[in-house]
């Protein structure tokens, strides 16, 4: 329906023009004033059969019957003035048409059906010397079909690409959409890590904390030395307490670097996690970008973030190892510690391996840990990288060596 539109705004003003020009040139050309009514009317018939089937969508069948009626009007009109005149010209008009309107091959069969009946009509008038005349008419209906078979295809090739457009840009919305729950489910899930693990370490701290110095005022004039005791054991609880939430503060401000480069945000985390834990960590950042996506850095940062902290909890570490090295097609985060190695306990809860895989599988990459060489182990998290922001990188060895 869209082609069809536009080869209506194609044919308007040209086939209005041809048709004037015709019709006032076969009637001046006509010298009996009847055959001048004729060609008038002829004219005008076939002007409102060629717009009725350009405006109005018809069945093929309905169109191969009006290019028929079309065809026997150009005839007589040229019986009326045999011999070299205008009236040919029409068939210049409806060449167009023919190959817009059908197949390529039925097209063609009617420029050739066009070709016929003026050869016929030119040499049964003139004899031998029509078919000299007819060749320059030949030469016109089929450049003119093939101009329109052009036009045509170059109509259907935009269209294809304005439909692609439009789905990659429905892609693209749908993609946004999609990024943006993700955000917001990763959003939901550290809160409800953080959540947990302020019940798990803190309230439970002051939970026992509660119950001590309640049993220790019962005891304050009976026996003070052990409510002293059990004081002092408070005290040590508090803080202990007060050094978790010190450390989860410490973790929450790092949050606030996400949006940074690597080059920045790597540093300042490793800073904050040592300086709240005391676990001693060597950085190396090896060809890091500012041109990542923001979700490979984002997810290379949260992977950062969630290694450490599971280091900090599980591994009972002094020294950990924090590396990003980049390839052609890929960047590798690999995370490694001196503590007591994998369990599957620890596999399953302080490496944190279900999120960290999901993270890695929503972008096309992948996730494993190792035990380290010379004790500890190894977590890796790859990325792949778009294929046209990696072509100048330079590939680096991503094992992870014992310092």
């Amino acid at each position: 329906m869209a082609s069809h539109q536009h080869r209506i705004k194609l044919v308007f003003i040209p086939v209005i023009l041809a048709l004037i020009g015709v019709g006032i040139t076969g009637m001046i050309d006509v010298a009996d004033p009847g055959q001048k009514v004729w060609v008038a009317g002829l004219i005008v018939l076939f002007a409102v059969i060629f717009f009725y089937s350009t405006f109005y969508k018809v069945p093929h069948w309905a169109e191969h019957i009006l290019l028929a009626i079309e065809t026997a009007l150009v005839a007589v009109l040229m019986i009326i003035r045999p011999g070299w005149s205008v009236f040919p010209i029409l068939f210049f008009i409806i060449s167009p048409q023919a190959m817009s309107s059908f197949s390529q091959r039925m097209g063609l069969i009617w420029i050739g059906v066009f070709t016929l009946v003026t050869g016929v009509i030119f040499v049964a008038f003139d004899g031998l010397l029509g078919l000299l005349v007819l060749l320059p008419y030949v030469a016109g209906y089929s450049f003119f079909g093939v101009f329109g078979w052009i036009t045509l295809q170059a109509e259907r090739e935009r269209l294809r690409s304005e439909q692609l457009l439009a789905e990659l840009q429905e892609a693209h919305h749908q993609l946004q959409e999609y990024a943006s729950r993700v955000e917001e489910l990763t959003i939901t899930q550290e809160r409800n890590r953080i959540a947990r693990e302020m019940h798990d370490s803190l309230g439970h701290r002051l939970t026992i904390s509660s119950v001590q110095l309640e049993g220790a005022q019962r005891l304050i004039r009976s026996k003070p030395e052990r409510a002293e005791e059990i004081i002092g054991t408070v005290r040590g609880q508090i803080r202990e307490g007060l050094g978790e939430l010190r450390r989860t503060v410490a973790m929450l401000r790092a949050s606030v670097e996400e949006d940074l480069p690597l080059q920045q945000a790597l540093p300042k985390l490793a800073e904050q996690v040592q300086e709240a834990t005391g676990l001693h960590i060597h950085l190396s950042l090896e060809d890091c970008r500012d041109d990542l996506p923001q979700p490979v850095r984002h997810a290379l940062f949260r992977a950062a973030q969630e290694g450490l902290t599971n280091i900090h909890r599980h591994a009972r570490a002094t020294e950990a190892w924090l590396r990003l090295t980049t390839s052609t097609d890929q960047i590798t985060l690999m995370i490694a510690d001196n503590g007591i190695g994998l369990s599957t306990e620890q596999g399953q809860e302080g490496f944190g391996l279900a999120g960290l895989k999901e993270r890695a599988s929503l972008l096309g990459g992948s996730f494993h840990t190792d035990p380290r060489p010379g004790g500890g182990a190894q977590l890796t998290f790859r990325l792949p990288l778009p294929a046209q922001e990696s072509n100048l990188l330079t590939a680096h060895d991503n094992q992870i060596c014992q310092e």
